[in-house]
């Protein structure tokens, strides 16, 4: 059986194409397990997960425990509200607290960014990054992958433009990194206070218009503007910043070609994306929720074997 070419999944950058292509490949065939009648197998049944979020989640937080239970493992699930980090507890001795329960593996969120690789460092669990700060989100952008995959095929030479807050976003450098290993061409969109100063160093090019955006690309990946990062103003206002970078359905309609319309969610509707935009037959933001879930039972499936 293939496996993994690493013990963790702590960021896109670390994985070789042939990984990312393993993990499509297996959720695919999760997908069919999930849409089954009985929707359970008993991949992981002597496997005991630990998902420790140290930030609030909805979506990542579900999509992993759901994961885990299809594939049978027993699950621990921490939060650091109410937990003894508000007593001023570290890092390092929470998870041995937990470890020391016989946990093996873990699904970490965290503020910090480097997080989960200082973890690796220090324990034998594998690990997974569900999020660490502003650096990267890798399941979120394999799920992305294996959605436009499934949408508009072969990723190889496909034009995908990432819209929105890229500045603080650990999503689009997690899929600037994946689909350039896919051989997909990626340019980014939005107010220059928002684009990393480095972006051209990964041989990411910049638009400014939006317009322009949706006209070149095959693939438009929306993102959340992230006020809670935000410590300064990098735009006057949300109304300004949806009259400039805000995509509607009226937009879509007006290009010279069908393109697909993705989110990583939550959906600030109105501002990134309006209501009809969403929801329209241009959008597959409920399928990557869907597909969520295959690629994450994928990732504990092919980690657990190198356990």
């Amino acid at each position: 059986m293939q496996a993994l070419s690493t013990r963790h999944l702590l960021g896109i950058k670390d994985l070789q194409k042939k990984d990312i292509e393993l993990v499509l490949d297996t959720a695919k065939e999760f997908k069919e397990v999930i849409n089954r009648p009985i929707k359970k197998v008993p991949s992981l049944r002597d496997i005991t997960i630990a998902n420790i979020f140290f930030e609030n989640s909805t979506r990542t937080k579900l999509s992993f425990e759901l994961a885990e239970k299809r594939l049978s493992a027993d699950v621990i699930n921490f939060s650091s509200s109410g937990s003894s980090v508000k007593k001023g507890e570290t890092l390092l001795d929470t998870v041995n607290n937990i470890l020391s329960m016989k946990v093996d593996m873990i699904v970490m969120r965290h503020s910090s960014p480097g997080a989960p690789h200082f973890l690796s460092q220090k324990i034998k669990a594998n690990i997974v990054n569900a999020g660490d700060g502003t650096h990267e989100h890798p399941t979120q952008a394999l799920l992305d992958a294996y959605s436009m995959r499934e949408k508009v095929g072969d990723l190889a030479c496909k034009k995908i433009a990432i819209i929105g807050d890229i500045l603080h976003s650990r999503v689009a450098l997690s899929n600037i990194f994946l689909l350039q290993k896919m051989g997909a061409e990626v340019r980014v969109c939005g107010p220059n206070t928002l684009i990393p100063k480095h972006l051209p160093e990964l041989g990411v090019k910049i638009f400014h218009n939006v317009r322009e955006a949706l006209e070149w690309c095959d693939v438009a990946n929306v993102l959340r503007i992230q006020l809670e990062r935000q410590q300064i103003k990098y735009f006057p206002s949300l109304r300004e910043y949806s009259l400039y970078f805000g995509i509607n359905k009226k937009m879509l309609d007006e290009l010279n070609k069908e393109i697909v319309v993705m989110h990583p969610g939550p959906i600030n509707r109105g501002v990134e994306l309006s209501s009809d935009a969403a929801d329209s037959h241009h959008s597959i933001i409920l399928n990557q929720v869907e597909n969520g879930v295959a690629v994450r039972m994928a990732v504990l499936y092919l980690l657990a074997q190198n356990n």
